[in-house]
């Protein structure tokens, strides 16, 4: 019995370990800069660095959360099993390869869905459009 799986990923600059040591070089040069301003008697550069750092600290959290976001689509003989992680959290949904249906994208849509009775999942959040058509037909000959 062979499996075939699909996985889309986010696309993401830097992994979350290149994002912290960009981090920390980026605290490194910040507060070297503000303790120098803070020697020559110039404060207030120290309180801009800190709210500087805090809304930088922010974004890349945020980033950080979704940088590993990721969908995935198996089929195992019978099941087909669709994973997404989205923001460290996985969900999993298990369809049976004979009754599950592929929804086409609708005209303009950046997602289409995978069906069974009311079990109903969007997928392809993380591909371009013209690659969508392509991995529906990839799957349906797995499909009964």
């Amino acid at each position: 019995m062979s499996t075939k799986t699909w996985q889309m990923r986010r696309n993401c600059a830097l992994s979350p370990k290149q994002l912290l040591k960009f981090y920390i070089i980026l605290v490194c040069l910040s507060v070297t800069v503000a303790a120098g301003f803070l020697l020559a008697g110039v404060w207030v550069i120290l309180i801009f660095t800190l709210l500087e750092l805090c809304a930088v600290t922010i974004g890349f959290l945020i980033y950080c959360r979704h940088a590993l976001d990721c969908e995935t689509i198996e089929v195992n003989g019978k099941q087909l099993i669709v994973k997404k992680f989205i923001g460290y959290k996985e969900t999993i949904y298990e369809f049976n390869t004979q009754w599950a249906k592929i929804e086409p994208p609708l005209e303009g849509s950046k997602t289409f869905f995978i069906s069974q009775s009311s079990l109903r999942v969007e997928i392809g959040q993380f591909i371009r459009q013209e690659q969508q058509l392509p991995l529906i037909a990839a799957i349906r000959p797995y499909l009964g």
